[in-house]
């Protein structure tokens, strides 16, 4: 068991409030909206790399770690702005979530749970299965039967059971089912997730400094408010510190926020990133506030953008999965407009996870 070094609670809009050590929720049990957590923060980094580096601005630091975090920043000029890509891909399991998997692993282990549940469209069910088999829990993960056949090998690989579904939807809806006593890892509303991804910004802080503006894709949205909750805890923290400009990405299939926010657009079919596929986002209210407060900006992406920005990149050196590729594909189309600029592209998910996916869009039209 971990040493509860900070007082932490569960809290939600609603008025709902309680000592998260005494027990889980993954929605608000007085109105079933997504909760967030209280604890004290401060921006004093400690030695070493990785989560607990910046333990001081969690709720708590993983107990068993394999390196999540601490992945590079790598610097790229076009002639046109300078990018930092940073390569998240190179996480233990391949993806972000292992920052908030992390977290949330550690979290059910203190609590004494001895199974977790949940559901996904892949890289966060081998995540949760990664951190599962090192606390020793038994793991069960729901998920689209179109989810790339990696992803899944994967996760049986390490110890999990895959239940397919018809998609993404019914996912959520069986593994609500059968929670029993498992921890339901609930990464779509859980605020463990939007913490570990504000790590990010943390890292990037130190090795640069702020950029002037931020691509991120939304599925969740929890890489987006991570990003953006990162970037404001280092502003009321740091005078000087500004929150740059973030441009959101949603794939014209499924594009929730985008229609909230604009109406719908048909612009295509945007499977190939399937990452990114959420039809109904828990945080959208919270996320649609977030961009429409600080008059962000939302585009849109279709399988033929994709598939470009996807050749691009591996052109470049870096072997990405599709959903990653979904914010080159609008840099791509903007970067004229951003001149001079300094732009964070976070390059969420290994490919060598999607090698199906890759193959299957190179043979055939998207």
């Amino acid at each position: 068991m971990i040493v509860l070094k900070k007082d932490i609670y569960w809290s939600c809009n609603c008025g709902f409030r309680e000592n998260a050590w005494l027990s889980y929720y993954w929605k608000c049990p007085v109105c079933g909206k997504p909760l967030n957590l209280d604890y004290e923060k401060r921006f004093e980094p400690v030695g070493g790399r990785g989560l607990a580096r910046y333990s001081n601005m969690l709720p708590f630091s993983p107990i068993k770690t394999r390196g999540e975090g601490s992945t590079p920043l790598v610097f790229y000029e076009d002639g046109i702005n300078k990018i930092l890509f940073k390569l998240e891909y190179l996480n233990p399991s391949g993806s972000f979530k292992d920052r908030g998997s992390s977290l949330a692993l550690t979290y059910a282990y203190s609590l004494g749970y001895k199974s977790v549940v949940e559901d996904t469209s892949g890289n966060t069910g081998v995540s949760v299965a990664l951190y599962s088999k090192l606390y020793g829990m038994k793991c069960s993960i729901y998920m689209p039967k179109t989810a790339p056949r990696g992803k899944k090998i994967l996760i049986k690989a390490l110890g999990g059971s895959v239940i397919e579904t018809e998609n993404r939807e019914e996912a959520a809806l069986k593994v609500a089912e059968s929670l029993n006593n498992s921890f339901y890892v609930a990464h779509t509303w859980n605020p463990i997730y939007i913490l570990g991804a504000s790590t990010i910004v943390y890292e990037i802080y130190e090795e640069f400094g702020v950029p002037d503006v931020v691509l991120t894709p939304i599925g969740s949205g929890g890489l987006f408010l991570g990003l953006h909750m990162g970037f404001r805890n280092l502003s009321l923290i740091e005078n000087n510190i500004r929150i740059p400009y973030f441009i959101a990405i949603q794939g014209c299939s499924v594009q929730p926020v985008y229609e909230m926010i604009y109406g719908y657009r048909a612009c295509g079919e945007s499977w190939l990133a399937d990452g990114i596929m959420v039809v109904k986002p828990p945080r959208l209210d919270e996320i649609v506030n977030v961009i429409s407060t600080n008059r962000f900006r939302v585009e849109l992406v279709n399988n033929d953008d994709v598939l470009n920005a996807l050749r691009e990149l591996h052109e470049m050196g870096f072997i990405v999965e599709p959903t990653s590729a979904t914010v080159w594909a609008v840099y791509r189309r903007i970067r004229g407009d951003l001149r001079n600029k300094t732009i964070l592209i976070p390059l969420t998910g290994s490919g060598l996870k999607t090698l199906d996916v890759w193959e299957a869009a190179s043979r055939s039209p998207t």
